[in-house]
């Protein structure tokens, strides 16, 4: 503080080194300011004209018989305030003067007003009072929203480099000048603390001027500066109180419109907000939100961890309400349509998602399920529902979910026959391509059922390819893929415990060599269908009757004829995921078992 302007000229003090301040003079002093631990040898007569405060301590130390006079140690506009520097005592005085130097200097100054504004805050409320902050809040909302061709104060970005920065630009001609970013006050605004930032950022929002995605932005990177850790989708230790303030304004300040920050970053806000044990109403706005973008997610972003009190590793339920949420736009677009119009049902609109998006939520689906069935404690229960849920979604493969009934049997093998036939009904074996076709038929995880229909289905589309129809089956087989029940038995009849029960690997290796030799006879006939048509023919016929004779003949098929047959297909998740063992050489098999058995 500078109250040496008060009595005397700027540099007209001495000091004893000490914190003891001399004023310059010839005239002793007569009186000794006490500011914080300095003393100011000061004269009455030059402070008393134009301080009522000073006045009113000035009585109190006479009658104290002490000519010491303390006062706190506050910044200079709110001094001039506690010191009563008013007009009324003295035209032209201290408050005027501050005022005018506010005005015309730090309001104009897009980083002094920041500066300004952080400083406020230890000296509430009189600093409210004076409406420091507001004036200074008002500035850098105002500022902020400046067309940016007008912006010629300095800013600090450095969050990405410019095109002209980057010597390798051909059209850099070493001339600096780049226009301003539409985000160019983003990185300034994270200095200040989270209850002035989210005053400042009202403001903004409320002059309707900037837009939502640059509001998006300025709120990412604020999380990004303030939360530790927030990058990588957790917060490392530091004030949690302060951190769960962050993460519920920050959700708070989101600009409605859908799109305007990432599903990503929803999905680490949502992260966060689960980890602190924020209030059920940020968490449930953050789910709202994430559903209405999902399909711009990745598996990673989904995975959320469990409390610590859970025994699973990842938070399923709430991915579960997440894709609910994405649902419910189509069923909520519905019943607007039905409140709205009076249309025919046949006439009314469809739901607002589109089968793009539909396909790419499913195939996000498929693909977590994959991850979380690496947890060993994961409940069927919860593989099952959350599948289930996208079941409805029409796609042209099942790749992706055969890949995660795939990964879960293999991660938990004690599971029973009823559990693994419940998983697996969730495959649709029509809709798996010929490289998932020929990993299944030799999978020792899969019941016999699946394996007998996946093989069906690739005699089918073998038969489909070459233009033939497709061969006379058996009654049993047709009953086992078509879904229905047979009820006639004979005396080689065998239960459904047989059919739910897994392959050996004599039976998957006979399906093996027959498949393979199927699919080398396609192979060849689509090498012959460049030359002559006729041997295109004969390949195709060889190879169909080579696959009836493996339906009539071989042993594990012999069981099909008189039972009763399984649960038909049913159209689960599908996702273009590759497998990691698709061909037949690549996939390797448990060690041989004498006779089937049940893994209970």
């Amino acid at each position: 503080m500078k109250f040496m302007k008060l009595g005397s000229k700027p540099d007209s003090f001495q000091t004893d080194g000490n914190n003891v301040r001399y004023v310059a003079s010839e005239l002793a002093t007569d009186i000794i300011l006490i500011v914080g631990d300095v003393k100011f040898y000061l004269h009455k007569f030059p402070l008393l004209s134009k301080s009522s405060r000073l006045q009113k301590l000035v009585v109190t130390t006479n009658e104290e018989n002490t000519d010491e006079v303390q006062i706190s140690d506050i910044p200079a506009r709110c001094a001039a305030e506690y010191l009563e520097m008013h007009e009324a005592i003295e035209k032209g005085n201290l408050i005027y003067k501050i005022d005018v130097f506010l005005t015309s200097s730090i309001f104009r100054s897009w980083k002094d007003s920041i500066i300004v504004l952080q400083t406020t805050k230890s000296f509430l409320p009189l600093s409210e009072d004076l409406k420091v902050v507001s004036n200074c809040i008002d500035s850098i909302a105002t500022k902020a929203c400046v067309d940016v061709s007008k912006v010629d104060w300095s800013y600090t970005y450095n969050r990405k480099k410019l095109p002209e920065e980057n010597e390798n630009d051909p059209n850099w001609n070493g001339v600096r000048n780049r226009l301003v970013p539409k985000d160019w006050w983003v990185e300034d605004l994270c200095e200040l603390e989270i209850d002035l930032y989210k005053r400042v950022l009202m403001i903004i929002k409320a002059k309707r001027i900037v837009s939502n995605d640059v509001i998006g932005a300025a709120l990412k990177a604020y999380a990004y500066r303030r939360l530790p850790g927030f990058s990588k989708g957790m917060i490392q230790s530091g004030d949690m109180i302060k951190h769960e303030s962050i993460v519920d304004t920050i959700v708070r300040l989101l600009p409605a419109e859908k799109g305007c920050v990432s599903c990503s970053f929803l999905l680490k806000l949502l992260k966060a907000s689960i980890l602190m044990d924020s209030g059920e109403m940020a968490k449930g706005e953050l789910i709202r939100r994430i559903g209405q973008q999902l399909e711009e997610a990745s598996v990673n972003d989904l995975l959320i961890r469990a409390s610590e009190e859970e025994t699973t590793m990842y938070d399923v339920s709430t991915v579960q309400k997440i894709v609910q949420e994405f649902l419910m736009q189509d069923q909520n677009a519905e019943i607007e349509s039905l409140e709205d119009s009076h249309e025919p049902q046949e006439t009314r609109k469809p739901g607002i998602l589109s089968d793009a998006s539909k396909l790419m939520v499913a195939k996000l689906i498929d693909g977590y399920l994959a991850e979380i069935s690496k947890d060993a404690n994961l409940p069927l229960s919860n593989f099952v529902d959350l599948a289930e849920m996208v079941s409805d979604i029409s796609r042209p493969a099942h790749d992706g979910l055969y890949r995660a009934i795939d990964m879960y049997l293999k991660e938990h093998p004690g599971i029973s026959k009823s559990e693994r036939k419940r998983i697996c009904k969730l495959m649709d074996c029509k809709k798996l391509s010929v490289d998932a076709c020929m990993h299944a038929v030799q999978n020792e995880r899969l019941p016999l059922r699946v394996v007998v229909q996946v093989l069906f289905f690739e005699q089918v589309r073998a038969a489909a390819s070459s233009g033939s129809s497709t061969p006379d089956l058996p009654k049993g087989i047709k009953e086992l893929n078509s879904g229905s029940h047979g009820s006639s038995r004979s005396a080689t009849t065998n239960t459904e415990e047989d059919w739910d029960a897994v392959a050996t690997a004599e039976e998957l290796k006979a399906l093996k060599g027959e498949l393979a030799s199927l699919r080398l006879a396609n192979g060849v006939g689509g090498s012959e269908r460049n030359g002559n048509g006729d041997g295109k023919s004969n390949v195709d016929k060889a190879a169909i009757s080579k696959m009836k004779g493996l339906l009539k003949s071989k042993k594990i098929f012999t069981k099909l004829w008189s039972s009763k047959g399984g649960q038909g297909e049913n159209s689960g998740s599908d996702s273009s995921d590759s497998l990691g063992s698709a061909n037949p050489e690549e996939v390797k098999s448990t060690p041989s078992r004498n006779r089937r058995h049940s893994v209970s």
